[in-house]
């Protein structure tokens, strides 16, 4: 009985892992930081390893090959900074740090990503196309902590209801109050990590974040919670001292340059459009009851998935090793269409790409004192019917594979008040004891970025008469758009 005593009364001790970003990530021996050591041992969190960051982006970059288990540990250890800010303001000025909140932020910080499918946002987006709701990340994130071996470890030792505050969190996105901030806004332990990491592991040289810089000038202020004359009350939020300005206007920047260098890369692209294809095949066969020529067995966790999406037991069976693991079996599939786009994976033999808007951008005639904003809007109008046009050909070849495949995408590298409507997703500059201001208002490279457009079209190689296809469509469009 005295051993059994002895060994309950032992203190944890405390773990570090080594990052390649930040180093060593350590957890204390004290009950919070153990019992998230735990959550980190539960089988829903360790299926993060299976999962790449980046998806598909080793196809460009051969070093990202990092994993959302990775990225999850990073926000935390972030997570951890930016709230260590938090607790200093506090105490300088007479307030208390909030305890529960906090920890209920910094775990889900942990958790944020625990729901990622595999290929994260391929398969999130090809989820979205049929419907599937345990290929949302943020809905199957909420079920893992509310319910199940995370759930259960997290009531046993914080408390019933702990899970459910924690995955409330996660479900609103947008914060509501200053330590929910840290995990969800547009200057977040998530972004301010990943940001790093990817760039880091994928060697590109450009979109650097000065966060030592970042952190130094972090500070806590009062800001008002409407826009000026409607202004309804007031919210304590994360703010950037004025010496901080440009270093966060190249944060901003450098999230902006991040996505056409590395997350919109053609080539992932291209890869993510070829695997979703594939998914449709899939579903295609399934549905209509020719599973087996997928090469699958019927109880393969693809196949499981397909069948009922909406289990959440079926979305847990899915990472990415078990679609490269898939991939010797649908390379003998009976179906053509199986066989022809998994091979096209596994030998990197991408299809061409025609870069829509660029072209139509290129080509389309200029008028007279036309300003930016109209003609990039008429630019998005002729690319969008000549996709409608495209869809349409897809659609008209009844029982044949896609002949174009579709990738549109829009990226806003900063979202001002208006749209988030709350002082706590914006970044805040402080100019003076009593003057916040966002940064859109301070920085005018930010007030006018354009919004990141993608329009492109992927054609088989061997498909030689698909580019004539799209010319032909494209000088219509652009003739036609002349008169807009």
């Amino acid at each position: 009985m005295d051993l059994v005593e002895n060994a309950a009364n032992v203190k944890p001790k405390p773990q570090r892992i080594r990052d390649p970003l930040h180093n060593l990530i350590e957890f204390s021996s004290d009950h919070f930081e153990h019992t998230l050591w735990q959550i980190i041992q539960t089988s829903p969190f360790q299926r993060l390893r299976r999962i790449k960051q980046l998806g598909f982006s080793e196809f460009v970059f051969p070093g990202a090959t990092h994993t959302r288990f990775a990225h999850s540990l990073g926000v935390f250890h972030t997570s951890r900074l930016l709230m260590d800010v938090i607790r200093k303001y506090v105490n300088t000025h007479q307030q208390q740090y909030r305890e529960p909140q906090a920890n209920h932020a910094l775990t889900a910080a942990l958790l944020h990503d625990v729901g990622h499918g595999m290929f994260s946002h391929a398969f999130e987006a090809i989820g979205k196309e049929f419907g599937w709701p345990m290929a949302k990340h943020e809905e199957v994130s909420q079920r893992l902590i509310r319910e199940g071996e995370i759930a259960d470890l997290l009531d046993k030792e914080f408390g019933k209801g702990y899970a459910g505050n924690v995955a409330d969190i996660i479900a609103q996105g947008i914060p509501d109050n200053l330590y929910g901030s840290v995990v969800s806004s547009q200057f977040d332990a998530d972004r301010l990590d990943y940001m790093q990491r990817d760039r880091l592991m994928t060697g590109v040289q450009s979109s650097g974040v000065d966060l030592t810089w970042l952190l130094a000038n972090l500070e806590v202020a009062e800001v008002q919670t409407g826009a000026d004359e409607t202004s309804i009350g007031s919210v304590e939020t994360l703010v950037l001292g004025p010496k901080a300005a440009q270093a966060a206007e190249s944060y901003v920047l450098g999230l902006f340059h991040l996505y056409p260098n590395v997350y919109l890369h053609k080539t992932t692209r291209g890869a993510e459009v070829l695997f979703q294809a594939l998914m449709r095949r899939i579903v295609d066969l399934n549905t209509n009851g020719f599973s087996e020529k997928t090469g699958l067995p019927a109880r393969h966790p693809i196949l499981r998935f397909v069948s009922d999406p909406t289990d959440l037991n079926n979305a847990l069976l899915l990472d990415d090793t078990v679609f490269w693991g898939a991939l010797p079996l649908f390379l003998e599939a009976d179906d053509d269409e199986i066989r022809r786009l998994s091979t096209s994976l596994r030998d990197r033999h991408m299809c061409s790409c025609v870069d829509l808007r660029s072209r139509v951008e290129a080509q389309l005639p200029l008028v007279t004192e036309e300003r930016r904003d109209k003609r990039i809007a008429r630019t998005k109008i002729i690319c969008d019917d000549i996709v409608a046009e495209l869809k349409k050909i897809n659609e008209e070849a009844t029982g044949k594979p896609a002949r174009f495949l579709i990738d549109q995408y829009v990226r806003n590298p900063y979202k001002r008040f208006q749209d988030s409507r709350t002082q706590l997703n914006q970044i805040l500059i402080r100019l003076s004891p009593d003057k916040v201001t966002d940064m859109a208002e301070l920085s005018p490279v930010i007030a006018h970025a354009e919004p990141f457009s993608v329009c492109r079209v992927y054609t088989f190689r061997d498909d030689t008469d698909a580019h004539g296809v799209i010319e032909n469509i494209m000088r219509t469009k652009i003739q036609e758009g002349e008169k807009l």
